[in-house]
């Protein structure tokens, strides 16, 4: 099996995440910066090594077929808008995400500033989120974020497509979104009906029991089971992110690495259409969707090389010009006398 990029690491204090779209025209300087991240990432990183710094990049299903000859990811498509009876999964623009995270920001500042310089003008930023630790690992509503993560080998088994894709194997799948929280509103109930929401104890992060946690809360429309009743798994690196005063966005950025999208997908529906339909995630009237992608994330020997570009996104060699008639002049400015 092909070698995953490094995606599961320790929670780090400081992330940053990219979501970036290709320009017309952009493909080759693309190319041309996933070619380099890896170098990048460890000149940047050996600055500081008990940091941690990594870069994960991922590309998203239209941008794939702009990019690379030859077979492409059995399962990866854009991300699906879904619009709930009260809240929706808005799907947004995105090509290329790429996950930066260390445990120290400037790191990440540097590495995402000279990759940003690498793509140049051959793509545009769609989002940039800032993200960062807070306290033992909570999101800004007070709750622990991460809990029903899965650890050590069961960690990498979720994430890593296997012998079902053996052409990109080593590889994850990835969804994002963006939630902006109304803290206004959720500061307005009570700890008791906050728990409710999310199906856990606050303080001490102890999830509820089944005949008492409601139907409706985040915990219970995120567990996903087989056929066998066996819980399938995904692994979220969420962080918070946000202005300190009224003027700008706050909430978490959710991040999600997974085997195949059905797992998130499945998630997904659940929150915003509801399971049954109608009963939606309650967390929702308190924080608001406001992006939505999907992205492969390859082996990291995929990225080491390449597949062919295809011809359209092939630069054409410049077609040869008449040859210069000898008339006297240097070719600067017009110094050729009247006659």
């Amino acid at each position: 099996m092909a070698t995953g990029q490094t995606i599961i690491t320790r929670k780090t204090r400081s992330a940053i995440f990219l979501t970036l779209c290709i320009n017309p025209g952009g493909e080759e300087g693309v190319r041309d910066g996933l070619e380099k991240i890896g170098g990048l990432t460890t000149a940047v990183g050996s600055r500081a090594p008990e940091a941690a710094l990594a870069a994960i990049v991922a590309i998203g299903s239209d941008a794939w077929d702009r990019l690379f000859t030859g077979p492409r990811p059995a399962l990866l498509t854009p991300f699906t808008q879904l619009e709930g009876p009260v809240h929706t999964a808005p799907a947004t623009p995105a090509d290329i995400l790429v996950h930066i995270k260390a445990d120290d920001m400037g790191l990440c500042y540097e590495l995402g500033r000279q990759l940003t310089e690498v793509f140049g003008d051959a793509v545009r930023t769609q989002e940039e989120v800032h993200g960062f630790r807070y306290f033992d690992l909570r999101d800004l509503t007070g709750f622990v974020d991460g809990t029903e993560n899965p650890v050590g080998q069961d960690a990498i088994d979720a994430i890593t497509v296997g012998d079902e894709d053996p052409a990109f194997s080593g590889g994850s799948y990835v969804v994002t979104q963006r939630y902006v929280t109304d803290f206004s509103a959720w500061d307005a109930i009570s700890v008791e009906e906050q728990e409710n929401v999310f199906g856990r104890t606050k303080l001490d992060n102890i999830e509820m029991d089944d005949d008492v946690k409601p139907a409706n809360s985040h915990i219970a429309l995120n567990v996903i089971e087989d056929a066998d009743g066996n819980e399938i798994d995904i692994v979220r690196d969420n962080m918070p992110y946000g202005a300190i005063n009224g003027s700008g966005d706050k909430g978490t950025f959710y991040i999600a690495y997974s085997r195949g999208p059905e797992v998130s997908e499945e998630m997904l529906r659940n929150m915003f259409l509801g399971d049954p339909p109608g009963n939606y995630d309650r967390l929702l009237d308190f924080t608001t969707a406001v992006s939505g992608a999907q992205f492969f994330a390859p082996p990291a020997e995929f990225l080491e090389e390449l597949p062919s570009a295809p011809p359209s996104a092939v630069a054409p060699e410049p077609e040869p010009g008449p040859e210069p008639v000898a008339d006297g002049s240097l070719r600067i400015g017009s110094l050729r006398r009247p006659d």
